[in-house]
């Protein structure tokens, strides 16, 4: 009984630090599969759509440097997901959330709050940090 509740805490403890990592390949493969048609190739915000939108996509690769040098990680994740909408060309930015169903999995943000999202955004959300600009 000891063991099984040692383990039963340990599997916690895994979870909860994230032991599944995040994939910034497999984001990559998705950012250009789902976001690169406005958002650019180079994520820096002129796709081939951009030029038909109201609002122009962000440049991805400047959020950390607009937010104190500190990649946004929960409202990029609630963007993508929907939580927090925003509004694109007169209609709401896609939401993304439904492709990117899959295993769910917890990632903290930069203060150490966990953000509960999915495998395929915790992927995306690793590529976009990988292409920020100082």
């Amino acid at each position: 009984m000891k063991f099984q509740r040692f383990f039963s805490i340990l599997g916690l403890s895994i979870w909860a630090t994230g032991a599944i990592a995040s994939d910034a390949e497999e984001g990559k493969a998705l950012f250009m599969n789902h976001c690169a048609t406005c958002h650019g190739i180079e994520a820096s915000g002129h796709g081939p759509m951009a030029g038909v939108l109201v609002i122009k996509p962000s440049d991805l690769t400047m959020l950390s440097a607009s937010n104190g040098g500190v990649f946004p990680t929960a409202r990029v994740a609630f963007r993508i997901d929907g939580r927090d909408p925003l509004v694109s060309h007169g209609s709401p930015m896609p939401v993304y959330g439904p492709f990117f169903e899959g295993e769910d999995m917890a990632i903290k943000a930069p203060s150490g709050q966990p953000i509960l999202t999915s495998k395929p955004i915790a992927d995306l959300l690793a590529y976009l940090e990988s292409l920020q600009e100082s």
